[in-house]
C-alpha cells in the first residue's frame, strides 16, 4: 500500500512539474506559432532609417524580433506602442527589435506614424513588400517573427499581440 501511494505521489508531482514547464514553453497565445523545427532565414535584406541596406545577418548573436507593419494597418497602430515599451525592459535590452514597414511607403510617412504614436525607442526600417513577403512567407500584417541567435526563425505571431503579455514575456525570456 505504501508503494502504491508513493507511485501516486510521484505521478502527481510529475504532472505538476511538467504542466508548469509546458505553460512557460507554450504560452496560451492563440496567434503565436512556435516551430518544432527552426527555419533558417536566408537573404533577408531591408533598409534602415538612414537608407542604408542592412541584412538580418548584421544582427547575429542576438535574439531578433522582426515586426512587419504599415501605417494604414489598424492592428499595427495598436501594437506598436507595446513593441516600443518592450525595448525599455532591462531584461530584454539585448534583443534587437526591427519594425519593418512593408507598405512601399515613403520614409516620411513612417516617421509621421512613429511621431503620432510617440514611438521613440525603435528605429524605422522599410523594404520591398513583395521581396520581404516572399523571403518571410508573409500572409498579412502585422506579423512578428522571432529569430534566434543563429539566424533561425524560432516562432512567429500572425496578427496583433500585446508585447506586455506576461505569458509571452516569460516564454521570450527563456530564449535569451
Amino acid at each position: 500500500m505504501k508503494y502504491k501511494n508513493l507511485n501516486y505521489l510521484v505521478f502527481f508531482i510529475y504532472l505538476i512539474s511538467s504542466s508548469g514547464s509546458y505553460s512557460i514553453e507554450r504560452p496560451d497565445i492563440k496567434n503565436l506559432i512556435i516551430h518544432n523545427e527552426k527555419k533558417k532565414i536566408e537573404k533577408a535584406e531591408f533598409f534602415n532609417s538612414k537608407n542604408k541596406k542592412v541584412s538580418l545577418n548584421d544582427y547575429k548573436s542576438n535574439i531578433v524580433i522582426i515586426n512587419f507593419w504599415a501605417t494604414w494597418c489598424a492592428p499595427c497602430k495598436e501594437e506598436m506602442p507595446y513593441l516600443n515599451q518592450l525595448k525599455l525592459k532591462p531584461k530584454f535590452k539585448d534583443i534587437e527589435i526591427i519594425p519593418i514597414n512593408i507598405a512601399d511607403e515613403k520614409l516620411k510617412k513612417s516617421k509621421e506614424f512613429f511621431k503620432e504614436l510617440n514611438i521613440n525607442n525603435l528605429e524605422i526600417f522599410y523594404g520591398s513588400s513583395l521581396g520581404l513577403a516572399k523571403v518571410f512567407k508573409l500572409r498579412g500584417i502585422p506579423t512578428t517573427i522571432i529569430v534566434d541567435k543563429e539566424g533561425y526563425e524560432l516562432a512567429r505571431i500572425i496578427g496583433f499581440i500585446d508585447f506586455e503579455n506576461k505569458s509571452f514575456l516569460d516564454w521570450l525570456s527563456n530564449h535569451l
